[in-house]
């Protein structure tokens, strides 16, 4: 695919992702025993099913940014780190991934209140295309302090005027997290506590907007008197009524806190692994839901197109897609990335479910002798 062409397709995604608010990712991190922290997320769009791909990317990988209009002559940068990354319609666009270094790095978009630097032509080789901000952070840093110095340095654009904006997650294996959002032009960095991200608005009127749900607590709520009346909850969990569960950003980010905030912490990373893909399953969107009935547009398994954790303990990537459940796993330790060659795959080999058959024994039991006399 030529570079008009892939700006074509993405400038499709983007653009239509921007006037329907297709944008439902949500983002977790969870922290095991073992002093492991995993970042994982969801990544959603029902218009159409994304070419979706992972991409091994080798230390001293050269690569150069495009620029609006689909113009190649933006930022050239070279690879410091190899890493390993999930991208959409073309290998270099990597959206969430991690580096040799143990960083990791998102996308999530941000519609209706970001606001990138004014495109400048005359700084075209300090300037990134949102969309190769994450390959930029993963190639060239290893610490969250080296990427909130380097991102006031630079000018981050879209391809596309009709886009989306985005904001960015990076977390390092210590645990420390920092959101980046650009709001008038200018990166706003702040450092994420929470380890929780879904999309607009800003991160700090997500945070504000978690005191209206003082009153959640895990468990049972009561039993509470009332005059004659004793009132008792249905079932359990009902400490959480009220928690929201649509699927508007501001939902997801609430319900995403107390979900895993309130999960029991896991004793390795590949447990929390394991436990971050069971709370993402909370934020699987269902085809049918971004659209009136009748409307969706295609046919697929579902909107939520692949979920993705990274745990930067054992430097391993795992995913699963809307095709195969089935996890799959990516080992950072396994590559060498002095020697490999930059190359990418697509995340499904076949678009189907792995299904395995239950054992079934198909003998009869012997019947069992009287040794009684």
């Amino acid at each position: 695919m030529g570079k008009r062409e892939i700006f074509s397709a993405l400038a499709v995604i983007i653009g239509i992702t921007c006037a329907t608010g297709a944008d439902a990712c949500t983002g977790i991190t969870l922290k095991s025993n073992d002093n492991g922290v995993v970042t994982a997320r969801t990544i959603e769009w029902g218009e159409s099913e994304m070419e979706n791909m992972y991409t091994i990317v080798p230390r001293g990988y050269v690569q150069q940014s495009m620029l609006p209009g689909g113009e190649v002559g933006g930022m050239t940068f070279s690879s410091m780190y190899g890493y390993v990354g999930l991208a959409v319609v073309e290998p270099g666009w990597v959206v969430d991934g991690m580096n040799e270094a143990g960083l990791s790095a998102g996308l999530f978009y941000f519609p209706g209140y970001g606001e990138y630097p004014e495109y400048d032509p005359n700084a075209k080789s300090n300037t990134i295309s949102d969309f190769q901000l994450v390959s930029w952070i993963l190639s060239r840093f290893s610490t969250v302090d080296q990427v909130k110095s380097a991102i006031q340095n630079i000018r981050v654009t879209s391809i596309d005027p009709r886009a989306s904006t985005a904001h960015w997650r990076v977390t390092e294996p210590s645990g420390k997290q920092i959101i980046i959002e650009f709001v008038d032009g200018r990166p706003n960095v702040y450092d994420s506590e929470l380890g929780v991200l879904t999309n607009s608005p800003e991160y700090p009127w997500q945070l504000k907007n978690l005191n209206n749900y003082v009153n959640l607590i895990p468990g049972t709520a009561g039993p509470v008197k009332i005059g004659a009346l004793t009132l008792r909850a249905f079932g359990a969990g009902s400490g959480f009524l009220g928690l929201p569960g649509d699927f508007t950003p501001p939902s997801r980010f609430v319900r995403a806190t107390f979900l895993q905030t309130y999960s029991i912490p896991q004793n390795t990373s590949y447990d929390a692994v394991l436990q971050a893909f069971h709370i993402l399953n909370n934020f699987d969107v269902p085809l049918g839901t971004e659209y009136p009935v009748g409307r969706a547009p295609v046919n697929m398994p579902s909107a939520t197109q692949w979920t993705i954790a990274t745990d930067m303990h054992d430097m391993t990537v795992y995913y699963h897609t809307m095709y195969n459940r089935t996890l799959r796993s990516i080992d950072l330790k396994n590559i060498d990335f002095a020697n490999i060659q930059f190359q990418s795959h697509p995340l499904d080999a076949t678009k189907s479910e792995t299904i395995i058959p239950a054992q079934i024994n198909r003998t009869m039991p012997q019947p069992q002798s009287n040794t009684n006399g």
